[in-house]
């Protein structure tokens, strides 16, 4: 048996069926302690039940397959737990769930244990397998979630054979193709919000992650920072089908010789849509969404299936309820979290996400030009019940009003990590977000304080003045490189300073960019400049975040 303690000494490389089994247990609970946020960001396509509540129930349904198994063996496993997904699935996200775990148990079959290299396989044919799920692949959704956070592994397996190295690595990039979710489908930009799969999936491995690492999996609430009282507009979701967002019919067929393809085009005649059908010859789960739900229960019936597990949901009345409800939200402005927490001051809606995602306790609206006051990190410091806070400024000039809240805290320990940039600050957050809540809150935030140095960080704004500095000759409204907050560059042309200061901040010794684009770039503006610093940098891996930071247009962290 490899328990977590054999696990990290064998350097972390493999996982047997006994482990599996608690980080399986570990995604329900996480998933269950956050489903709400899941059901709160449900708007796309049509709020299609509750996908929080639908993915969970899947979830649950596939580990009480594998709840009674005392199996070493991975392929076993695997292959208990994608029938209880199959059996159990909910909705569109559910189902598309239950289908990525077909495609991990097809991809270990026969295998004892989980390494890098199968990870790397069974994230493969569980993605496509996803995908051929999907009568019409829509980007922005699960799917795209899911299969950047494929892309990782397939990059880095080979190199990476450390096994937590590549969850981390799969978590953050699953978390930046959900923070570009609404950058692709212009109904979750009009509500505010990121798509809930995504968001489901993304709790998932969280939640396993967390385990590995020995972090609590109780309740946790959080700032949705997606969120904004104003965002959402009864328009931006109105139904476009004058008959309303219909019904969600959702079914098991048993039988012989059935045919998923078949079954899928007779739905699309009778005019279905957000369609899925899957599983095999003897046994069929449907999903569809149509205006007479007597449709395809009777088409069903008609072909001599027995049916099963039957749901039918009233879609029109549900969107009508979830506006209701959106409307009427208190927002959720703290979190509770064991252990040292972590107060963070980040600029843009984006930047805000990433350190909620990566457990921080609050994360104060800041930064150039917006430094909170030392009366802020003390109100923050007051409402927290942990003994134990580190702050992360992620600004030189926001460092000495923390330093000067923590000494004014009394009967709490504060610890200030003197981080001057939101990359900096996010690199922090990732190591922190590898110990457990036992660990005293001095060795997190020495321990955060040494993985400052990991990233450097290059920024791009405008120059406010004319001005020589440091040798450098600046015009007002001149475009100026900053790395690790200092000027080093200033260009009237873009790309030739962004070439110049990824090449002063050595990035041909590096491996991964990540371009934050400010609220004056669009994720199109970021993926046009990634595309023409590639041939300059063959060596970097570039991942994109709609960062929303106020002032400059992009930020890199380069690792």
């Amino acid at each position: 048996m490899i328990t977590q303690s054999l696990f990290r000494q064998q350097e972390n490389r493999y996982i047997d069926g006994y482990l599996l089994k608690r980080l399986f247990s570990a995604g329900v609970t996480w998933l269950e302690h956050n489903k709400e946020r899941v059901n709160q960001l449900n708007v796309f396509p049509v709020p299609d039940g509750d996908t929080g509540t639908n993915m969970f129930l899947t979830m649950r349904s596939a580990y009480g397959a594998i709840a009674h198994m005392d199996d070493p063996h991975v392929g076993r496993l695997t292959h208990a737990l994608a029938k209880g997904a199959l059996m159990g699935s909910r909705g569109n996200s559910g189902t598309i769930l239950s289908q990525l775990w077909q495609g991990v148990a097809e991809a270990l079959d026969g295998e004892e244990q989980l390494n890098a290299e199968l990870l790397a396989k069974a994230t493969r044919i569980a993605v496509d397998k996803a995908y051929k799920a999907v009568e019409k692949p829509v980007e922005g959704t699960i799917l795209t979630v899911s299969r950047e956070m494929m892309e990782t592994v397939q990059a880095r397996y080979e190199t990476t054979p450390d096994l937590i190295s590549l969850l981390r690595r799969m978590v953050s990039s699953g978390r930046i193709a959900l923070s570009q979710t609404p950058e692709m489908l212009p109904i979750l930009k009009k509500a505010g919000v990121v798509d809930s799969g995504g968001q489901g999936l993304i709790f998932i491995f969280e939640g396993m992650l967390r385990a590995l690492c020995g972090r609590t999996l109780d309740s946790v609430q959080v700032v949705d920072p997606t969120t904004s009282a104003t965002a959402l507009q009864e328009e931006a979701l109105a139904p476009e089908d004058e008959l309303g967002y219909g019904y969600d019919v959702q079914f098991l067929m048993r039988g012989s010789g059935l045919d998923a393809e078949a079954v899928r085009r007779a739905l699309a005649d009778m005019g279905g849509w957000s369609t899925l059908v899957v599983g095999g010859s003897d046994l069929l789960k449907v999903h569809v969404h149509v205006h007479n739900p007597a449709e395809p229960l009777g088409y069903a019936i008609g072909l001599g299936a027995a049916l099963d597990d039957i749901v039918v949901e009233n879609m029109q009345r549900q969107y009508q309820d979830y506006l209701a409800r959106r409307a009427n939200a208190e927002p959720v402005v703290r979190t509770d979290v064991e252990g040292a927490a972590v107060i963070a001051v980040a600029n843009g809606q984006g930047m805000q996400q990433v350190f909620y995602e990566l457990g921080a306790a609050a994360v104060i609206n800041g930064g150039q030009t917006m430094n909170p006051s030392t009366g802020d990190f003390l109100e923050i410091i007051r409402r927290l019940p942990n003994s134990a806070i580190v702050i992360l400024p992620n600004n030189r000039n926001i460092i000495l009003s923390a330093q000067q809240a923590a000494k004014e805290t009394v009967g709490k320990s504060v610890k200030v990590v003197p981080s001057i940039t939101m990359p900096q600050g996010i690199s922090a957050m990732m190591e922190y977000s590898t110990f457990g809540p036992e660990e005293a809150g001095e060795t997190v935030a020495a321990e955060m304080v040494g993985a400052l140095g990991a990233v450097t960080t290059c920024e791009i704004t405008t120059a406010t003045r004319s001005v020589e500095f440091d040798g450098i000759p600046v015009r007002a409204g001149q475009r100026i490189g900053l790395i690790d907050d200092v000027l080093v560059s200033a260009n009237d042309d873009l790309i030739t300073l962004v070439i110049d200061l990824l090449r002063r901040a050595g990035a041909s010794s590096r491996e991964l960019a990540t371009l934050y684009c400010g609220n004056d770039a669009t994720i199109d503006d970021g993926q046009r400049l990634v595309e023409t610093l590639k041939p300059h940098f063959d060596n970097l891996t570039f991942e994109i975040v709609a960062g929303g930071q106020s002032l400059y247009p992009y930020i890199i962290g380069l690792e």
